[in-house]
């Protein structure tokens, strides 16, 4: 089969990866690269008490996929809901968005874009800016 798209690939973890955003989230990029437009994933974590920033992505709709540990999670267009382990989190493009965790332990989910993450879609809305 050929064709656009990704080639086969195993794309190594690197915990070491891990950096702390303006956002107050730590992200570790898992897959993020010119060789996969359509697609980006993240690990982010949240530590306790944290609310990240507000802010929204331009042309990228995101999906939240909460692997451990609880929250609220605020999205443009919806009231501010708790989230846990399994919920996935739908963000349409340009929406604004934050995440709280209300837990005694790190927040951790998945931030899968489509296409693919770019800061420089990566726009901070937060009023205390």
């Amino acid at each position: 089969m050929t064709g656009a798209g990704p080639q086969p690939a195993v794309r190594r973890g690197d915990a070491q990866a891990e950096r702390l955003t303006a956002e107050r989230c730590y992200i570790t990029e898992l897959s993020n690269h010119d060789g996969d437009e359509a697609v980006s994933i993240a690990r982010a974590r949240v530590a306790p008490g944290v609310t990240t920033r507000w802010h929204r992505l331009r042309d990228i709709a995101e999906r939240y996929v909460i692997v451990s540990g609880h929250g609220t999670v605020e999205v443009e267009g919806l009231p501010a809901l708790r989230v846990a382990r399994d919920d996935v989190v739908l963000i349409p493009a340009g929406h604004r968005q934050r995440i709280r965790n209300d837990g005694e332990q790190d927040l951790i989910f998945l931030a899968i874009c489509t296409p693919r993450f770019r800061w420089d879609a990566y726009e901070d809305v937060d009023p205390a800016s």
